[in-house]
């Protein structure tokens, strides 16, 4: 059997693409080369009739969190209940709608509650990719001034809001 050439082209491609991914999500310093930076850019759009977050919000004021979640994701609906918890302690959270159908993220929010102070619609990732997400969910803690202390991929599950969320959180806040 002979070998065809043409059939190493897509695993070749992939692995290019896997590596320009990596690169520009943050190179050698990897995703936590953004950690002590100012929040990127936001290009989002408004979500139904709710409060559109805007980058003021993010380097104004004390600390708060960008979460980035969407209605089809499993792991963003188990944290859930972890950022309300949050919201109810006073901690300003502010969402970023990833690649959504906004008639179901609206209803994960209804069905679920709303824990975001204001939010956006990324309907292109372009908002994520300034970010350097990973994939959702994906939470980043910020201090008054709007740099980032810690970036969270993953749930926030009650052992990494004990262990990492509320440590960062005070860092941000200046007491540790």
């Amino acid at each position: 059997m002979k070998f065809n050439p043409i059939l190493a082209l897509p695993p070749a491609i992939f692995g290019g693409f896997l590596i320009f991914a990596f690169l520009g999500l943050g190179g050698e310093k990897g995703f936590e080369g953004r950690q002590g930076a100012i929040a990127p850019d936001l290009f989002v759009e408004p979500l139904a009739d709710m409060a559109e977050i805007r980058h003021e919000d993010l380097t104004t004021g004390g600390v708060k969190l960008v979460n980035f979640w969407a209605s089809w994701c499993a792991p963003c609906r188990a944290e859930h209940p972890n950022l309300e918890i949050l919201k109810s302690e006073g901690v300003p959270i502010y969402g970023v709608n990833y690649k959504d159908d906004p008639v179901n993220a609206v209803e994960f929010l209804r069905e679920l509650g709303d824990p975001y102070t204001a939010i956006g619609a990324d309907p292109t990732a372009r908002t994520a990719l300034e970010w350097g997400v990973a994939g959702v969910p994906e939470t980043y803690i910020l201090d008054a001034e709007g740099r980032i202390i810690q970036r969270f991929a993953g749930p926030i599950t009650e052992r990494t809001l004990q262990a990492i969320i509320r440590p960062a959180l005070e860092r941000a806040a200046g007491r540790e």
